[in-house]
């Protein structure tokens, strides 16, 4: 028994691999030809990936919201982690980024099912409510720029139903987030004010995960 999370050096990690995560093949490399890209960080780490397919069965999800696709491997976890008749929007502006998702998508079969929509994020946001999308989300995951969170998170709670779930990444920022100084970028004071409000948000129910660089998960009430 302990009393915190026990810290994850390369041996535990590398441990938790081998147990914990099983990657379809087309993710594993998909995770690989990203570790090469200069932006790779941005990615998440498979063990997030399998924590997110898995919530996505636990919920019984059809219908997932993605904002922030990079090369895609969040979207191809949860999309092959889904029934075959079910719906992703992944929201993103790079065309460069999700050209390498797409060839992914494909790959694994499931791009079918992936409507990519290449523009700021709230104006996808703000058209699928427009088209009498609210309440019709089973999952949401935020994982874009930063200064948007909040933004980002009050559109989800509209296009999320009711028991569905908001998951929120990089909400530690590398431990900036902690105590941000004068000089840090907008986004770190942004988000320092919005972890710390949503402790005390009456719509949701919250759970944080040391997972990757921190992820909130927020049910809608």
């Amino acid at each position: 028994m302990t009393s915190r999370t026990v810290p994850l050096d390369t041996p535990l990690h590398d441990y938790l691999m081998d147990i914990g995560v099983t990657e379809h093949p087309v993710m594993a490399e998909l995770r690989a030809f990203t570790a090469g890209h200069r932006l790779a960080k941005m990615q998440i780490a498979p063990e997030q990936g399998q924590f997110m397919a898995w919530l996505a069965q636990l919920i019984g999800a059809r219908r997932y919201l993605e904002i922030g696709v990079f090369t895609g491997y969040s979207a191809l976890a949860v999309a092959l982690a889904m029934p075959e008749d079910s719906e992703v929007v992944a929201c993103d502006v790079s065309d460069t980024f999700t050209a390498i998702a797409r060839e992914y998508w494909q790959k694994a079969g499931v791009a079918g099912r992936i409507r990519l929509v290449l523009q700021p994020a709230l104006a996808t946001l703000e058209a699928l409510l427009a088209e009498g999308r609210a309440g019709s989300f089973d999952l949401a995951f935020i994982d874009a720029d930063k200064p948007a969170y909040p933004d980002y998170f009050e559109a989800c709670l509209k296009l999320v139903r009711p028991g569905g779930v908001i998951a929120i990444d990089n909400i530690f920022l590398s431990g900036r987030v902690v105590s941000p100084r004068p000089e840090d970028p907008p986004g770190v004071h942004i988000m320092h004010a919005f972890n710390a409000g949503l402790k005390h948000d009456p719509r949701i129910r919250l759970a944080v995960l040391p997972v990757g660089d921190g992820l909130t998960l927020a049910t809608r009430l």
